[in-house]
């Protein structure tokens, strides 16, 4: 991929570079109570992993966090207490787009798409994702994978529904981009090794390959963040200042062109170093303690 530079959007004239961390804290908050489209929402709490019983309890704590910012969540799974995260968010006037965790477990798979089907039916579910980067993983065939889709589609006709992964595999699976109805596109300059000077472009450039891919059906850019923290990655560097600018130009974007965008994510998760290593934990708006990175005005 080839890189240009391209000028930062503005809120109300005020152009992202060369500015202060204080231009960028007001700027980000502004944009957050303005209302984003979405966010990633997993509400595991310090010492969680999934696997672990949600309560209802902390899905309320954390959504009370989140909820006067917001219009929609995205979540990863229909088991385990996650299930009852979209019901729990409607009564919060939140829209859902709502995933069924898949992997080579076949037999959790199918509790995963009968909650899927029961979230659905409840009322629950405005988007429904079959799998998650299952292909990116290697963890099902695409065989395995689009018969899911279609007998998830065959059970509830009426819900859009997508399967989620990174933005280049639709291109390179034709059949799983024909089996569903919104392509769900996760975009990461970032884990590209690209610099924070170039992100916005380049995300940009994702989205219309997807929307290339797709021929006329709706993208929704289902993941897309910055670390605040962490070892950096080629020219992409974690900081607390980029995090910041690469989440108000993401959003200024998405709002200015209409792009409905699940931002990742809501909070911090410490569970994630092992996967991701040290950039896991800290991808979210909110910290590990539900304390809003940047400072509201």
């Amino acid at each position: 991929m080839s890189y240009r530079k391209e000028k930062h959007l503005s809120l109300s004239g005020f152009t992202l570079s060369n500015h202060s961390r204080e231009s960028l804290q007001d700027v980000a908050t502004n944009v957050l109570q303005s209302k984003i489209h979405g966010l990633c929402f997993s509400p595991y709490d310090q010492g969680q992993n999934p696997g672990d019983e949600l309560s209802e309890n902390q899905i309320r704590r954390k959504l009370e966090c989140i909820a006067p910012y917001t219009t929609s969540i995205r979540t990863f799974s229909t088991t385990e207490g996650n299930e009852k995260i979209p019901v729990l968010a409607k009564s919060y006037g939140m829209k859902t787009l709502v995933g069924a965790w898949l992997s080579d477990d076949l037999e959790q798979n199918e509790k995963e798409i009968q909650g899927l089907i029961a979230l659905c039916k409840a009322g629950a579910v405005d988007i429904a994702a079959v799998g998650n980067e299952v292909m990116y993983r290697k963890e099902l065939t695409e065989e395995q994978l689009i018969a899911y889709i279609k007998r998830f589609k065959e059970a509830v006709p009426d819900i859009p529904t997508g399967y989620v992964d990174a933005y280049y595999e639709f291109s390179s699976r034709p059949k799983i981009t024909d089996a569903c109805d919104v392509i769900l596109a996760n975009c990461y300059p970032y884990w590209e090794g690209c610099h924070i000077d170039y992100s916005l472009i380049y995300m940009k450039q994702m989205y219309h390959h997807a929307k290339d891919v797709g021929q006329g059906k709706k993208v929704i850019i289902t993941e897309t963040g910055w670390p605040s923290q962490g070892s950096s990655l080629g020219a992409a560097h974690p900081s607390y200042e980029n995090a910041l600018q690469y989440y108000i130009n993401a959003q200024l974007w998405a709002k200015e062109d209409d792009i409905e965008m699940f931002y990742f994510s809501a909070f911090d998760e410490p569970w994630k170093v092992g996967a991701e290593g040290d950039v896991g934990a800290y991808w979210g708006l909110w910290d590990k303690d539900e304390k809003l990175k940047f400072k509201p005005q």
